[in-house]
């Protein structure tokens, strides 16, 4: 019998591309996106929609707007603009959003013990380790601990690319089918892909490097 598990779902490369892992490897019984605020929830959130409602699995939208209005970062709707410039840049740091996957991960945690699963899917890559800090592999073995020390199911995080970057994840995700096209990755939220902030520099190289063909229109 599979493991039963929930998986975050943004709508982003990374987490639709691990909800198909987690079919392929677990048994998903439901996906959770958070609206908590940032410029391109907006953008994201309706392909999360897509990818759930194509393969039947219950999806859940979290309202985390107190995250909006509490925390400061240039990645929601009352922070300072977007910056332009490579992922790995020194200013795209001011995109971090304060303990955003502690609190998602919480959340999830207890939601996945409330409905009888086992289990929560990350997609946190290698790539984000530089710049996020509760991407890392310390802060996801922190967290595990904390959410099978907290549950009486003994709930386990899972993070099937905490140890490969985004080119890899778009190899795996081509392998499995994923339609890239309903995917979002910008920071800005606009209606095409801006092709100049650090997600859409990262998703340009993804495809790249994976060679795999980019689906993506991008303004620049």
């Amino acid at each position: 019998m599979k493991t039963k598990v929930i998986v975050l779902l943004s709508g982003g490369m990374d987490s639709v591309t691990a909800l198909h892992v987690s079919m392929r490897d677990y048994e998903v019984v439901g996906a959770i996106s958070f609206n908590y605020g940032s410029k391109h929830n907006a953008r994201e959130i309706p392909f999360a929609s897509y990818h759930c409602e194509k393969n039947g699995i219950p999806h859940q939208i979290i309202d985390a707007t107190f995250m909006g209005k509490l925390f400061k970062s240039s990645l929601l709707l009352n922070g300072e603009d977007i910056p332009e410039g490579h992922y790995a840049d020194e200013t795209m740091k001011s995109t971090v959003v304060p303990f955003r996957n502690g609190i998602m991960l919480s959340i999830a945690c207890g939601y996945c013990e409330s409905v009888g699963a086992e289990g929560v899917v990350i997609g946190a890559h290698s790539g984000d380790h530089a710049i996020y800090p509760d991407c890392r592999n310390e802060f996801m073995e922190a967290m595990s601990n904390a959410m099978q020390l907290g549950t009486y199911a003994d709930i386990k995080l899972i993070c099937p690319f905490v140890d490969v970057d985004k080119t890899e994840i778009v190899r795996i995700g081509a392998g499995l089918k994923v339609d890239y096209s309903q995917t979002w990755s910008c920071y800005k939220g606009k209606d095409t892909h801006c092709g100049a902030c650090g997600t859409c520099y990262e998703r340009k190289e993804a495809f790249e490097l994976s060679g795999v063909a980019d689906p993506t229109n991008y303004e620049q």
